[in-house]
């Protein structure tokens, strides 16, 4: 019972993590319809950056929480600009391609300036500590990012669609000439939706690097789980992206500790059921 119980908070926590990273890139295709190939880069990036802060700036895990994933907000600001802009009649495939594209130079990058071997975040004390539930001893740190995710869920549901900011967003897919001629630049809303998507990225990254560590080829990994997250959720909806983080977070946990080879193909075929039950996705919606 007490490893059924400690397995399950670690998998709704990484669930919740791997929502926190996906939900910038859900956000980012539904409402601009780009699918960006280089948002696992962008969570690297973040993880690798708090790194250098609590190494060089400020040997503190907070100020790396807010100043990573501003500078990957920035970075992913002049990625929308200077590149994915010029593409946007071009059409999807040329989107992927060049994003994919930036993914593998990101890589080369960071291998440059930070090194090939693994390296590790580290929490400070207070952080590091336990708490105890119902007779049972939880990581404090791993219980911080269940209820971090669980409030940012609510935030981003309430801007999406309670907000005029949102309301802007939306019909600014839907008929941007229509946002356009209100005297709104639709542009730099799409590159401020593209900058919070990295945010998001970044503040994953940062939240995962005392976890899971940091290690080239990091990206890729969880740009694959968040791929699924984002096809087993519904493309474009966050609530869905939610449910589908937690579903896949607690799957791929107790597969790794009972099944450990089979981990990956339990996901996918989980995958597969859905995409057979549900071809949109548990709460899928249309994206145009």
């Amino acid at each position: 019972m007490d490893i059924i119980a400690i397995q399950l908070v670690n998998g709704l926590s990484y669930g919740l993590l791997l929502f926190m990273i996906t939900s910038g890139l859900s956000l980012i295709f539904g409402i601009m319809g780009v699918l960006n190939l280089a948002h696992g880069s962008l969570y690297m990036i973040g993880a690798y950056m708090a790194l250098s802060i609590t190494q060089h700036i400020a040997p503190n895990f907070i100020y790396a929480l807010f100043l990573a994933p501003i500078f990957v907000a920035v970075i992913s600001f002049l990625l929308e600009i200077c590149l994915l802009r010029p593409t946007y009649k071009l059409g999807h495939l040329s989107q992927v391609l060049l994003t994919f594209g930036v993914a593998y130079i990101l890589h080369d990058l960071v291998r440059l300036i930070w090194g090939a071997n693994v390296k590790s975040l580290p929490l400070p004390p207070w952080l590091s500590g336990s708490v105890e539930l119902f007779g049972q001893t939880f990581p404090l740190y791993r219980l911080l990012i269940m209820g971090f995710g669980l409030l940012l869920a609510a935030v981003m549901w309430y801007l999406q669609e309670k907000t005029r900011w949102g309301a802007i967003i939306r019909a600014g897919l839907s008929n941007r000439e229509m946002v356009s001629g209100l005297g709104i630049n639709i542009k730099i809303v799409f590159s401020v939706v593209f900058a919070i998507g990295g945010l998001l990225a970044g503040l994953g990254g940062v939240a995962a690097g005392p976890i899971l560590g940091l290690y080239l080829g990091m990206e890729f990994e969880v740009l694959i789980l968040a791929l699924v997250i984002l096809v087993v959720g519904g493309l474009g909806s966050i609530t869905g992206t939610l449910l589908a983080g937690l579903i896949v977070g607690v799957v791929e946990t107790f597969g790794k500790v009972m099944f450990p080879q089979l981990s990956l193909l339990i996901i996918f075929g989980l995958m597969a059921l859905v995409l057979v039950v549900k071809p949109t996705g548990m709460l899928g919606k249309q994206v145009h």
